[in-house]
């Protein structure tokens, strides 16, 4: 049986995708992929939370919208946290013609797809990745 467990650590949450909404992500994500997964978790946090955990564990020291951590997988299922930053959403959302819960959504399909092995290191891969996103947040 698949766990998620999802979170925000904000006082105001009233700008957050539900869980609901959240389990039909990583759902659609992970049968798209033709993964299984047994554990993942999705925390909606702040700048600062996020910042501290790129520069502690990815020794990149600016901000950014998602982090995810592969933290098991194997041929039977795959565990993963993702920690997904509220403020930048709120920030930027207006920038891409979109409302917060649109944007939080993005980050957290993004999110589910670097655990699903997908990278956007280079130009093609992140053209790549933003044709999933957009194929994943229709569904």
């Amino acid at each position: 049986m698949s766990n998620l467990t999802y979170s925000v650590t904000l006082d105001e949450s009233n700008d957050c995708p539900s869980e609901s909404r959240v389990l039909t992500l990583v759902s659609n994500v992970f049968s798209g992929e033709q993964i299984n997964w047994s554990d993942i978790s999705i925390v909606l946090t702040d700048h600062s939370t996020v910042l501290d955990l790129n520069k502690n564990w990815l020794e990149h020291d600016y901000h950014t919208d998602v982090i995810s951590f592969l933290l098991e997988e194997d041929r039977q299922s795959l565990e993963g946290e993702i920690y997904v930053d509220v403020d930048t959403a709120r920030e930027r959302h207006v920038e891409f013609g979109t409302t917060v819960i649109q944007e939080l959504e993005r980050y957290i399909v993004h999110g589910l797809l670097h655990l699903a092995g997908y990278d956007d290191a280079s130009d093609e891969e992140r053209s790549h990745m933003k044709t999933l996103e957009d194929q994943y947040l229709s569904r």
